[in-house]
């Protein structure tokens, strides 16, 4: 089956200081790609309304390599790997073709279903969507679940970030935007990581120069947030530890409910060396207790 390809084009403003892609603008670059799949090019009528008239319920992105800035635009694949009656799934891959072959950037998956705004509910695929979604069907091995399952942190160990939407977050149908989730989890676990910055940069004779890069990131949507005076709460806590890695898991809540979760993968990162680098046990033990001591607001 085809695979649609986009060719996406790189801006100043997407790079982070070290002049790399920001991990969350490539969710911009997947939100682009699929939009130009079903509304630019779909391969005939009935791919209209899965440009625009869609909800993502679910994110899953893997960073595989850097992505450096130029000029010219970056390639994105997209397909269908799974299709259900009231949802989808579509997979994607960054990448640039180069002499050595294929240079793969990232890899994700989202699950998508079609939505009725008016009524602000979801609905079931129409027989010429299902048409479309089929010509570019690679069924996937493993399914993608709906949701991302986090643990119960105890209260003293969740740093939470208060944050405000802003008029630009949200898109025509008056629903901040899937990618501006990503935003919110980064700039909460900013704070936090700001709070380990002496943690995780090492501070002792033991420790070499280091920091941390996202290795991956989960997210679920599961009730849409909205344009508001007050700051929506955004809890996120270490969940897990490894010996170069560790968790981050969070959720944001509209003061009633959870409208979201996430599960982001930490490595900790040597940038004179490019490459990953062990934690010391020192900085294990008081990511394991949260690192409370270090968290700053």
């Amino acid at each position: 089956m085809p695979r649609h390809l986009y060719r996406c084009p790189l801006r100043w403003a997407d790079m982070d200081q070290l002049g790399h892609v920001n991990n969350v603008t490539y969710v911009d670059y997947l939100q682009e790609a699929r939009v130009d799949m079903f509304r630019e090019h779909a391969p005939e009528r009935g791919g209209e309304e899965l440009a625009e008239g869609v909800v993502v319920v679910r994110h899953e992105v893997k960073y595989v390599a850097p992505l450096v800035f130029r000029r010219g635009p970056v390639s994105v694949e997209v397909w269908a790997s799974e299709i259900r009656a009231a949802s989808f799934t579509l997979a994607y891959e960054v990448f640039d073709e180069t002499d050595e072959g294929r240079r793969v950037y990232l890899r994700a998956r989202s699950v998508v279903t079609p939505y009725v705004f008016d009524t602000q509910r979801p609905r079931r695929l129409t027989e010429q969507e299902r048409a479309v979604l089929e010509r570019f069907l690679e069924p996937a091995d493993s399914p993608l679940a709906a949701t991302v399952k986090v643990g119960e942190p105890s209260p003293n160990q969740t740093h939470t970030y208060d944050c405000a939407v802003r008029f630009s977050d949200v898109d025509a149908f008056g629903h901040v935007n899937n990618v501006k989730y990503f935003e919110y989890y980064q700039e909460a676990r900013i704070a936090l990581v700001a709070g380990l910055g002496r943690l995780l940069s090492g501070d002792g004779p033991e420790d070499e120069a280091r920091g941390v890069v996202v290795a991956q990131v989960d997210v679920d949507y599961r009730a849409p947030m909205f344009l508001r005076e007050e700051p929506y709460a955004v809890g996120t806590w270490v969940a897990g530890v490894g010996s170069s890695s560790f968790v981050i898991e969070g959720e944001i809540s509209d003061g009633v409910a959870v409208v979201s979760r996430s599960r982001v993968v930490m490595v900790a990162f040597d940038a004179a060396k490019q490459r990953s680098a062990r934690l010391s046990e020192r900085q294990r033990e008081l990511l394991r207790h949260g690192g409370r001591l270090e968290i700053v607001p």
